[in-house]
């Protein structure tokens, strides 16, 4: 594979790259780059997690990357996440686990590492101390976004300051060459940047991915409570993003055919409208880069069985009117429900990682 096959795939679905320079620059210096994922231990997996996130590692996977799929325990301890109770939180990073290898994202080529692993390590908190020590409180401050925590927050823990730092550390520790998350991910990215200046460390590259829609849509701009971001449009996004704390806003991996089914019947999707269209996000983000294409099954007398090959070429005939919002819903939740097959054949012949998950679910 040539340097831009390798781009091709890496960018691909992305949102930002910061810098698309030092991306290939790397790939043209190294040949085995390291790349890894950060993910907090918490509550059941949805498919902006299982299908976005991970349809990227696979790109990056293909792409020749070292990748790391890197469970954030400690941090999810210091968030607060299943009751701020670690036996649970291993226990969610374990379902985690298995969701990932029922996916085909955590395979041969990839590998699993717990912060629980690294922590032990009093290296890795010399360079929390030092990424501190090169930071302003304002900074981190700014930066708790990461952790779902909104900007103006005025009762904040001690504890949550430590997670800023800790995730640029992570990065440090583990030699990674290019962090990749979603856009809510990016403060504490553009923080390892920084410090890597001040501290003349090698500096990451970042990759960001979108951040799918939750099934009801936007949050309407004049509701908007929550301020995530000094950016009043990714702050809505972020606000507005797939969360496994509302069930009726996402699709987990392991729905059955028929929760898949009715969750999509009931998602945002205004006829001949782009923004804001969560079922045509599920299209874009999730079923071309698995599938390759989309059918779509309309009535025989509005053209019937219809075919499309890109994302592009479903917007266009949408915004025309040529697919109804109808049709669209039922042919993405049937394309959903091939895609995450696996899954649920995974589950069912290995049922106690998502058993146990169900127990913490109903008593926290």
């Amino acid at each position: 594979m040539d340097i831009e096959e390798q781009l091709d795939l890496v960018l691909r679905n992305t949102e930002e790259v910061v810098t698309t320079e030092e991306l290939r620059s790397l790939l043209e210096t190294t040949s085995k780059p390291k790349a890894y994922w950060g993910f907090e231990c918490s509550g059941f997996m949805h498919v902006g997690m299982g299908l976005v996130c991970g349809s990227k590692i696979k790109d990056m996977v293909k792409a020749g990357f070292d990748f790391t799929i890197f469970l954030a325990d400690w941090h999810s301890w210091i968030n607060n996440k299943l009751g701020g109770i670690m036996d649970n939180i291993r226990i969610g990073g374990e379902y985690f686990k298995h969701c990932f290898k029922a996916l085909g994202v955590a395979t041969e080529k990839t590998r699993v590492l717990w912060a629980s692993e690294i922590v032990s390590d009093i290296e890795y908190w010399e360079k929390v101390i030092r990424i501190a020590k090169a930071s302003s409180l304002l900074r981190i401050r700014r930066s708790l976004t990461i952790m779902g925590r909104e900007l103006d927050s005025s009762d904040i823990e001690a504890a949550w300051l430590f997670y800023p730092c800790m995730q640029a550390a992570d990065i440090f520790h583990m030699n990674i060459d290019v962090a990749a998350g979603g856009m809510d991910q990016r403060k504490a990215h553009m923080l390892a940047r920084d410090v890597a200046e001040k501290l003349g460390w090698k500096k990451p590259v970042c990759i960001h991915t979108p951040l799918l829609l939750g099934l009801q849509g936007p949050e309407p701009s004049e509701t908007l409570k929550s301020r995530f971001d000094e950016d009043t449009v990714l702050s809505r996004r972020i606000s507005s993003k797939m969360s496994k704390s509302r069930p009726e806003s996402c699709i987990f991996v392991h729905d059955t055919p028929e929760e898949i089914r009715f969750k999509m019947r009931n998602a945002f999707c205004p006829p001949r409208q782009e923004e804001g269209n969560s079922v045509l996000e599920h299209a874009r983000y999730i079923i071309f880069p698995e599938l390759g294409s989309l059918e779509v099954s309309r009535p025989p007398k509005y053209g019937g069985l219809i075919t499309f090959e890109n994302y592009d070429e479903l917007r266009d005939s949408y915004l025309k009117g040529e697919v109804h919002p109808l049709d669209l819903k039922n042919s993405v939740a049937e394309a959903l429900v091939k895609i995450l097959k696996p899954a649920r054949e995974y589950f069912d012949r290995n049922p106690e990682p998502l058993e146990r998950m169900k127990e913490i679910e109903v008593t926290k």
